[in-house]
């Protein structure tokens, strides 16, 4: 049970400037430069990050390339490296409610969430990948009997991540715990906005066991320290969440670079499809709200795209926006709060933008859209629906991330995937029907990494997710992730 008094007594704790963390330790910008980072919750300054340079990132990545090399880690024995993850599982789970309250301070989601989807999600994470390490099994090729064929996973060498601000714990345990348990070394570069539960986290993977090099985290901005992970000859792997822009340049770094392996989620504008034979319309309009609303909207998966059946479109709306308005948004370390801060100025300006050109191409403003709270100093936005979009429309076609939904009628099954599928990206989707069948039509007829049906949003460790079309490549969680961090190695061996 969370205790506002533990809550509140953490927000009070000063943060200290931060430091790169190489070779096991913080370490300050060999230019001695520093980044602000500013807190949504009432736009103050919360501390200061080192600014890394090139030489910063070259550091690091030499770092992790002599551990790897070394063999400390990629030769650890499997149930050794378990052990590892395992206590790293355990030593965040232990300070779940310290991280929480930090990466709230640093990006503005809602306390409960951060607590369950940011803390204890990465607590499981490690868990589970660490659980997973000695549980994948080589093969033995069906040769004939004078020749043994062996086929194993052999760690590629050093990982590459950038990581988004929404959720850097949990993005970033799905890309780090992988990596770790195939062996490899890694160099993170954490959005410069929320860099500081990923730094806490490198130091309690120290303190659980991981040498020093194997996990490296350098922060700064993603056009200098970023471009410089990139385009290094000494990386193997990038994976990658955040925009389609950066997701092209990696690409091109690649190709100008070793040809490193690029794995990338590049965000979504994810149909959620509501027939009128729904088992429970008032339930679905109540998951389809917190689909979209919570965490003010800032979700790869968010449902932002409501597609109604027209003959019962008005009645749906009508819930929806008595669910966007029955949110309480505020501080996101009061409990009372249900949605918290929009991450920064540009990202509000950006949202209250999209909605005032929606309503100039002609939508229907029918809740929210205005910015609240402004004597707070924090960057706070009512729920905001619209409706009537066009598939023409700019809030039909781009990602707004915020809390703004665009709805859209259809009139039959046909017309839902068309609308659905009017998209250049494809992460997920949602599909309220009592109908089997057409549930099935439409989760084949969908084109989306994952199609979620009579609920939204809801999924775990198990199942992979990962996008089609120019949401990316490459898939997070599930022991399908262990295969993009691994290469498969052949022996023929003459008997």
């Amino acid at each position: 049970m969370l205790n506002q008094s533990e809550i509140d007594t953490l927000r009070q704790l000063e943060v200290p400037a931060q430091g790169h963390f190489i070779d096991g330790e913080a370490q300050d910008a060999l230019t001695g430069g520093t980044l602000k980072v500013i807190s949504p919750i009432d736009g103050q300054t919360l501390t200061r990050l080192a600014e890394g340079a090139p030489a910063d990132m070259e550091r690091a990545i030499a770092s992790a390339r002599a551990s790897f090399e070394a063999g400390h880690w990629s030769r650890m024995a499997p149930a050794d490296r378990k052990k590892v993850l395992m206590r790293l599982g355990d030593l965040i789970e232990a300070r779940a409610l310290e991280l929480a309250v930090l990466g709230v301070r640093d990006n503005g989601t809602e306390i409960a969430m951060a607590i369950k989807a940011e803390a204890l999600s990465a607590a499981a994470t490690f868990r589970y990948y660490g659980e997973a390490i000695d549980k994948v099994y080589g093969q033995i090729a069906p040769t004939a009997e004078n020749v043994l064929g062996l086929v194993h996973h052999a760690p590629v060498g050093v990982v590459g991540a950038i990581v988004p601000w929404n959720f850097p714990l949990m993005i970033g345990s799905w890309k780090i715990a992988p990596a770790l348990a195939a062996g490899n070394s890694i160099v993170l570069k954490p959005a410069e906005s929320a860099s500081l539960s990923l730094l806490k986290i490198a130091e309690l993977a120290v303190e659980a066991g991981v040498p020093p090099g194997v996990f490296n985290v350098v922060t700064g901005k993603g056009s200098v320290v970023g471009e410089t992970l990139a385009l290094s000859m000494d990386v193997d792997i990038m994976v990658f969440t955040g925009s389609g822009t950066t997701g092209r340049r990696l690409l091109e770094y690649s190709a100008r670079s070793n040809l490193k392996r690029c794995y990338l989620e590049l965000g979504g504008k994810s149909p959620n499809i509501i027939f009128n034979d729904a088992p429970d319309l008032v339930e679905a309009a109540k998951v389809s709200a917190a689909g979209i609303f919570r965490n003010s909207g800032q979700v790869c998966v968010a449902g932002s795209r409501l597609l109604v059946q027209e003959d019962i479109a008005e009645d749906f709306i009508v819930e929806m926006a008595r669910h966007a308005e029955a949110f309480r948004v505020g501080d996101p370390l009061d409990l009372a709060s249900q949605i918290g801060a929009v991450h920064s100025l540009a990202e509000l300006e950006a949202n209250l933008e999209f909605a005032a050109r929606a309503e100039a191409e002609g939508a229907e403003l029918r809740s929210g859209g205005k910015r609240i709270l402004q004597e707070t100093g924090g960057f706070y936005m009512q729920p905001t629906i619209m409706t009537g979009v066009k598939p023409q429309d700019s809030l039909f076609r781009n990602e707004v991330f915020g809390p703004v939904l665009a709805v859209t009628t259809f009139k039959d099954d046909e017309e839902a995937v068309r609308l659905a599928n009017a998209t250049t990206y494809g992460l997920s989707a949602g599909v309220w029907t009592a109908n089997l069948s057409r549930a099935h039509r439409m989760v084949a007829g969908i084109r989306a990494g994952i199609v979620h049906v009579n609920t939204y949003g809801g999924s775990d460790l198990t199942v992979p997710l990962g996008g089609v079309k120019q949401s990316g490549n490459g898939h997070d969680k599930s022991l399908h992730a262990l295969e993009k961090y691994s290469d498969l190695k052949s022996a023929w061996i003459q008997l």
